[in-house]
């Protein structure tokens, strides 16, 4: 007996090279704009996609393989973008470093990985000139710029591409393909790799576009402050390239003077980022009383906003929505958006619980919270689990691993701590390994932080468990004062007050110069817990 056709339709791969196919198409004179070293660069989708066509064929004169690993050391720009297509294009893995890390991590990355290749702005020559006796694999170490002062060994990115005329077809591949390798940032070990397909990378790209996540269209002007280094910067790249918006890489330089002037240049309409560098925008743009009046949505994540910062760019005319995600799935799987039931809900009130909260899922995934048996939690109960999440964006094995990383019926552990509400919207309690157990009982040191970061005078803040000889642990807030002196341990107890239960109230508050922060921006607590952990001991 014969076999039923499974299919009428097409069978069309889902690639990335057909991503930027479509945009040059279709969205040829999009512009995809660049901050390199101080200087604004223009392409159009068409150019881009040419000049990635010369990359793919001057990686095949180079004699990469498909499957072989080629790394990027590099900011937000268009050579950047043209290598997340290029590479893959060709049917390698574009393996993006974040240069945020230890120059001990990275060595052990690009060993991992078994790099064949490594382009680099010249900005890491430093970095590149460290790791270049350890890492033998690399075959090729390309600078970026043509007038770095790099290595004479290091050949320039533009030299590369103008020896080949991007003549080519690009391949056909299996859309099962591996495309992009990312590594967590190891706070807790070595970093972890995360391989994404074409398949996955392609379905999210939709997703995320959608008008319930990054809600982006040919009309929008799209800039990525999250860097490209940075789990794909949440995908925004993809996004701008399917709907063909104008796409504006910012670079390096992301102070708030600097971020509010390209976008009052470009018409920047949304950006998506960490709370950190938007707080510098907002701080700017409140000390200067200026405006950016094209600017109306940001969408932010890797760690919580504040409410007040949400109500601040509210009043600019700014909407601030949240997503949530994490290395393993390719960042972006939950944003703060309403449903209909909210429509007459006063958006006060829907500031202070859909958009402060970190979201509902995205289009095509999926999350529930489990007990400490497995049990799934229901939706609406007041008992935090552990989050799981499932998408085809999703791994579900790390590069290089014996063994899945997902449970036997498929979820992902993510980690986190969490709440979903009967509506769909998760908020994080804590990191598993954050969470502050006293006596038995858990303290939320989120809620904490989100409470004190609203305090005037406080810029930055943190919760952490610190031991303590009766209650096993107890909290300590770290905080990052605006201005030196300008607030007091009683001050801040004060303003808790009220807010939290008696036996929430945090038994130290600490003054900091600086906050420290991880790899990839976001307040990195392990270091807050070695200076400050043991500090309620030594203060007994």
């Amino acid at each position: 007996m014969n076999s039923p056709r499974l299919s009428h339709a097409m069978d069309i791969p889902l690639l990335l090279s057909s991503l930027l196919q479509g945009a040059a198409r279709h969205h040829r004179r999009s512009e995809i704009v660049s901050v390199i070293q101080g200087e604004t660069v223009r392409h159009t989708y068409a150019e881009c996609e040419l000049r990635a066509r010369r990359l793919a064929q001057a990686l095949l004169n180079l004699g990469i393989q498909h499957g072989e690993r080629v790394a990027t050391l590099a900011w937000n720009d268009h050579r950047h973008y043209e290598m997340y297509f290029g590479i893959p294009g060709m049917g390698a893995i574009c393996h993006t470093i974040n240069p945020r890390l230890f120059v001990e991590q990275i060595t052990y990355i690009v060993n991992d990985a078994q790099d064949v290749a490594l382009f680099y702005s010249s900005d890491f020559q430093e970095i590149v000139e460290k790791i270049r006796p350890q890492c033998p694999s690399i075959r090729h170490w390309i600078c970026l710029d043509s007038e770095s002062g790099a290595a004479t060994s290091a050949s320039a990115y533009e030299q590369l591409l103008a020896g080949h005329d991007g003549d080519m077809a690009w391949p056909g591949i299996d859309e099962r393909s591996d495309a992009f390798l990312c590594y967590t940032s190891g706070t807790t070990g070595q970093p972890k790799g995360v391989l994404y397909t074409h398949r996955a990378t392609v379905i999210h790209a939709y997703a995320v576009s959608l008008p319930d996540a990054q809600n982006v269209s040919a009309q929008s002007v799209l800039m990525p402050v999250v860097p490209m280094f940075h789990a794909n910067a949440w995908e925004a790249p993809f996004a701008a390239t399917l709907t063909g918006a104008k796409l504006v890489l910012p670079g390096s330089r992301l102070d708030g003077a600097s971020l509010h002037r390209l976008i009052d240049q470009e018409g920047v309409t949304m950006s998506i980022g960490v709370p950190t560098v938007w707080f510098n925008v907002l701080s700017y743009m409140q000390q200067n009383n200026v405006r950016v009046p094209t600017l109306k949505r940001l969408l932010l994540g890797g760690s919580p906003t504040p409410l007040s910062m949400i109500e601040a760019y509210h009043a600019l005319g700014i909407q601030v929505t949240q997503g949530w995600g994490m290395t393993e799935t390719a960042a972006m799987t939950t944003t703060s958006q309403p449903l209909a039931q909210h429509r007459d809900v006063p958006l006060a009130e829907q500031h202070r619980t859909i958009y402060q909260s970190a979201g509902r899922a995205v289009s095509g995934a999926d999350m529930r919270t489990v007990d400490e048996q497995g049990q799934e939690i229901p939706w609406g109960s007041s008992q935090p689990g552990e989050l799981q999440v499932r998408a085809p964006w999703i791994i579900k094995r790390y590069f290089n691993a014996p063994a899945d990383a997902t449970t036997p019926d498929g979820w992902l552990p993510t980690g986190d701590v969490a709440l979903i509400d009967s509506d769909g919207y998760m908020r994080l309690t804590d990191r598993s390994k954050d969470v502050i157990k006293s006596g038995g009982e858990w303290i939320s040191s989120v809620d904490l932080e989100n409470l004190a970061i609203a305090i005037p005078g406080v810029y930055l803040a943190a919760c952490i468990a610190g031991q303590h000889e009766r209650w096993g642990e107890r909290p300590i807030l770290v905080i990052e004062p605006r201005e030196p002196g300008q607030l007091t341990e009683a001050e801040v107890l004060k303003a808790l007050d009220g807010q939290i239960a008696k036996w929430w109230m945090p038994d130290a508050v600490i003054f900091i110069d600086k906050m420290p922060l991880t790899a990839t921006g976001k307040l990195s607590k392990l270091e807050l817990r070695k200076r400050f952990g043991t500090h309620l001991l030594n203060r007994a």
